[in-house]
């Protein structure tokens, strides 16, 4: 074995120990490259996100704890204890959080069903699909026109009604506008999420679905037992894309109905467009942050509930 070692020795004229250090550099070096170019491709994403989203939120952040940006004098909380005694305040997170409550979940669960149902390989489903899927190819000045076609006092609907013996409605001035925006929101989010619910219904492994069959095990059992514990990881992401939009869907009731409008879908987002044009940053910071609390717990709890809920399944 010593004579091994030595032949060994003389023919790459270094001893061992040498050789495993000089490997050892070689590989450091070579993480040592592989992190510096890694930080290269981040770098440029790094900054973006430092400039456009961490740096303005701590701007935010610091706004809502002075008195206005031009004096910079700190008050601490009295913002937030103002803008929680603000009556137009408290009414748009009422209303927000009425909408989010109806409109989210007829998202997740009508999407759902629809998936359902276009897996089943009925007649006429590319029309059915390009039916839901044409909205989100239509722009929102389209959208709101053909709301307004549809829900104007002297619109489509309201012929409709008199032609049966009803009573002319105004829809987006009266209780009933909650619902004509809670439809609208339905009609342009449900394409997108019932291809999200088909592309997973379609990787749930068939094998599974095989033997639950040979168990004779009923549709119902199937899609509870199996089906829907496959589904949470989309579920949870339908969910929160859905909440998300249920925040966007300003843009839409503002084109309908300007700044101020019915009672029933005055939002947070009217509440903050209406302070930014009167230049009213504090309470409008202060507004921005408690959103984002709102969020933060919202979505950590829906991340728990999948955690829970779909970690037998995972990997």
């Amino acid at each position: 074995m010593g004579v091994m070692r030595v032949k060994r020795f003389k023919k790459s004229g270094k001893p061992p120990e040498a050789s495993a250090k000089g490997h050892q550099n070689k590989t450091t070096r070579r993480m040592r490259k592989i992190k510096i170019s890694s930080g290269a491709y981040i770098a440029p994403s790094f900054l973006g996100v430092l400039a456009f989203f961490i740096l303005p939120f701590l701007v935010v952040i610091y706004y809502s704890l002075v008195d206005n940006p031009i004096s910079g004098n700190f008050v601490f909380l009295d913002n937030f204890t103002s803008i929680m005694g603000n009556t137009a305040f408290r009414r748009a997170v009422h209303n927000t959080f009425m909408f989010s409550a109806v409109a989210v979940p007829l998202a997740v669960v009508l999407s759902l069903l629809l998936a359902i149902v276009l897996e089943a390989k009925l007649p006429f489903r590319s029309q059915f699909r390009t039916f839901f899927l044409s909205p989100m190819m239509v722009p929102v000045a389209s959208i709101v026109l053909i709301w307004q076609v549809l829900f104007h006092y002297n619109g489509a609907v309201n012929e409709v009604l008199a032609a049966l013996g009803g009573e002319k409605i105004d829809w987006l001035k009266s209780d009933y506008a909650l619902v004509v925006i809670v439809i609208l929101f339905l009609w342009k989010n449900l394409g997108y999420n019932m291809i999200l619910f088909m592309a997973a219904l379609a990787s749930i492994p068939k094998d599974i679905l095989e033997v639950a069959e040979l168990e004779s095990a009923r549709p119902l059992q199937t899609f509870f037992y199996i089906k829907i514990r496959y589904l949470s990881s989309t579920l949870l992401f339908v969910a929160i894309m859905s909440l998300i939009n249920s925040f966007k869907i300003f843009r839409e009731v503002y084109l309908l109905t300007t700044d101020y409008p019915y009672d029933s879908i005055y939002t947070l987002q009217h509440f903050m467009n209406n302070k930014f044009k009167s230049l009213d940053y504090q309470t409008l910071s202060a507004a921005a942050i408690l959103m984002s609390l709102v969020m933060i717990v919202i979505i950590g709890v829906l991340f728990i509930a999948e955690n829970r809920f779909g970690k037998d399944v995972e990997g």
